[in-house]
């Protein structure tokens, strides 16, 4: 079974820095897209970063590109997103998402996400 366990949200002052865990389990990483995605109150899911499967690029959100960066750990079969220079609209839930094809907004498998929070 395919789990996915997002950690540390929390609440940041604006200008903070956090860095958000993503725990997966039930399936070879490498084989796998992987990607962040977040909703803020009232809004759509958006993507965040992404990195297909057996491909090096990742991929950010224009509103996230050099503050946020995704990374991971194959050993530990966990990816992270560390999330510098915060600002309030960064307030969302942040879901970890899988994919067996590729990064799309319809991924196959999905965390419960972790709550950010950035006060001004």
């Amino acid at each position: 079974e395919v789990q996915l366990v997002e950690s540390g949200g929390g609440l940041v002052q604006a200008g903070g820095s956090l860095r958000l865990s993503c725990a997966a389990s039930g399936f070879t990483f490498d084989d796998y897209a992987i990607g962040w995605f977040r909703q803020a109150p009232e809004k759509e899911r958006e993507g965040v970063s992404c990195i297909s499967s057996g491909d090096d690029i990742t991929f950010y959100a224009d509103s996230v590109q050099g503050r946020f960066t995704m990374s991971s750990d194959n050993a530990k079969n966990t990816v992270y997103l560390q999330m510098n220079s915060l600002k309030p609209e960064d307030t969302a839930v942040y879901y970890c998402a899988a994919d067996l094809v590729t990064c799309r907004a319809g991924m196959d498998y999905w965390g419960k996400g972790t709550l950010v929070t950035v006060s001004s």
